[in-house]
């Protein structure tokens, strides 16, 4: 079934999800004068956004883990456990994110600074540990977080 152009628009707004099923079943049978192409567009734009914000945030979640392992020590005892959970959990979602799109490890690789900045700030507001114990400026590298195995020395 062929639906025109202005209805296959109309259901982008009305029944998201029917949209994307008529889109995908136009471009499979090869209609493309039939598809909403400003919106399909829109929606491929929003998808490497997607990709770069959830990347963004796992990376600065699992160095606001690190620190909390190298730094907190009050809470490392009863905490560390969980914590090691929560930096493997954010190394495989990254692992995954950039199995899927490669070409990411660029935008991992310059947003590193700005993301340990963003977790250094999100462990101190959970520690409330002094903001001069702990460096602003990186001290163990990207290729460091996202190893397997390794961890802060404390």
């Amino acid at each position: 079934m062929v639906i025109n152009k202005p209805k296959l628009a109309a259901l982008y707004d009305t029944d998201f999800q029917y949209w994307l099923d008529q889109t995908v079943a136009q471009l499979k049978a090869g209609n493309f004068h039939s598809i909403d192409l400003d919106n399909l567009v829109e929606e491929l734009e929003s998808l490497g956004k997607r990709d770069k914000r959830s990347l963004s945030s796992y990376l600065r979640r699992l160095c606001e883990h690190l620190l909390k392992v190298k730094y907190w020590d009050a809470e490392r005892e009863a905490c560390l456990r969980g914590w090691k959970v929560e930096i493997q959990n954010f190394r495989l979602e990254i692992s995954a994110l950039l199995k899927d799109s490669p070409s990411l490890k660029n935008y991992l690789a310059n947003n590193f600074e700005k993301e340990y900045q963003n977790g250094r700030q999100l462990c101190l507001n959970a520690s409330g540990l002094d903001p001069l114990g702990i460096p602003e400026k990186p001290s163990f590298s990207l290729e460091q977080a996202l190893s397997k195995d390794w961890l802060p020395i404390y």
